[in-house]
């Protein structure tokens, strides 16, 4: 497991009035610009790879899945809303706030996840299945019981109809049962954790399902993440620790640069929280395209989990984030240097 690094925390000092004044000092701000710019460097310098699941590796493992389209009228209806945030500190909990105003709505807030379900259920899926044993999936289908006994059956596979309802059953009873127990009609949720191949497994298993895909420029979110003092964030437990600023870059620019990969005609809509938070934003065009009714003002007349307290981030900060995101802020549009 990698060192965990506490982002803020520092040695705690007898806070004598010399001692406040020398903090609040040019020289004490210089210290801790130094000492901040010591540990990025360092962890800029051990940091591992990020190695996400690949798109279009998944895409064609799909692809390759013997399924039919879904039968039932309950499963063409359900239309479950998933609000997908470019990283944390970006705006997703106010986004969630606005969507719930509509009574109807529920969307739960990151379910359990550290654990990475959605992400290792969607590496298990893109994994490489040879053609050969796609065929003979393909041939598995329904076996009469009585060539049984006496065929070579060392690979059998129930249906990939099967296979796709049990992953779609785990979803409904996990996340959609519960909401509608409490009197929901449309669930959903929203994570900063998941990219574009997360995406595109949730949209196999549910076709009618619409994605919001949340962006903030990433010198924001690591700021607001400095800054609110979470000593230890995990993007995922226990192998991806959010300790640094390279780390951060790094997976914020793999979640960033997935979104170019979607297919055409995905089912989603991009919102940058600059444009939500602009008083500009067009709420009605979004509440038409979701089928809900948004009453932003409620939402919005709260201040909640504002955490940013520095005007901008250190030079070092800003060097390593560009250096290591440039790929996902030239696909979300985002320049390298703005004024704070």
């Amino acid at each position: 497991m990698s060192t965990v690094w506490n982002l803020t925390k520092s040695t705690k000092y007898k806070e004598t009035r010399l001692w406040i004044w020398a903090r609040a000092s040019w020289l004490g701000r210089a210290v801790r610009e130094c000492r901040r710019c010591r540990r990025e460097f360092w962890a800029w310098a051990q940091c591992e790879k990020v190695a996400p699941a690949k798109v279009q590796q998944l895409a064609e493992s799909i692809a390759a899945i013997p399924v039919r389209a879904l039968d039932s009228a309950d499963e063409k209806k359900e239309a479950p809303i998933f609000l997908l945030s470019t990283g944390g500190r970006a705006g997703s909990t106010l986004l969630q706030r606005i969507l719930v105003t509509d009574s109807r709505v529920l969307l739960w807030g990151e379910p359990l996840s550290q654990m990475g379900l959605i992400s290792r259920i969607t590496e298990a899926v893109s994994g490489s299945v040879d053609p050969h044993h796609m065929q003979q999936w393909r041939n598995s289908d329904k076996p009469p019981s009585s060539s049984l006994p006496t065929s070579w059956i060392n690979i059998l596979f129930p249906p990939g109809d099967d296979f796709r309802s049990a992953l779609r059953s785990f979803f409904d009873r996990w996340l959609g049962e519960p909401a509608r127990e409490l009197g929901y009609t449309r669930w959903g949720f929203k994570e900063v954790r998941l990219g574009a191949a997360e995406a595109i497994l949730l949209q196999w298993l549910y076709p009618n399902a619409k994605f919001i895909i949340l962006s903030r420029h990433p010198y924001d979110c690591y700021r607001s993440l400095v800054d609110s003092n979470w000593h230890i964030c995990w993007d995922r437990y226990s192998n991806t620790l959010m300790n640094s600023a390279v780390s951060f870059a790094r997976i914020w620019n793999h979640m960033a640069a997935s979104w170019s990969q979607l297919p055409a005609g995905f089912p989603c809509v991009f919102i940058r929280y600059e444009d939500l938070i602009s008083g500009n934003f067009d709420f009605r065009k979004l509440e038409s395209w979701l089928g809900i009714e948004i009453r932003e003002k409620v939402a919005l007349s709260v201040s909640v989990g504002g955490t940013t307290k520095r005007s901008r981030l250190s030079w070092c900060e800003r060097l390593i984030i560009d250096r290591e995101a440039t790929a996902g802020m030239q696909a979300l549009g985002y320049s390298k240097h703005i004024d704070k």
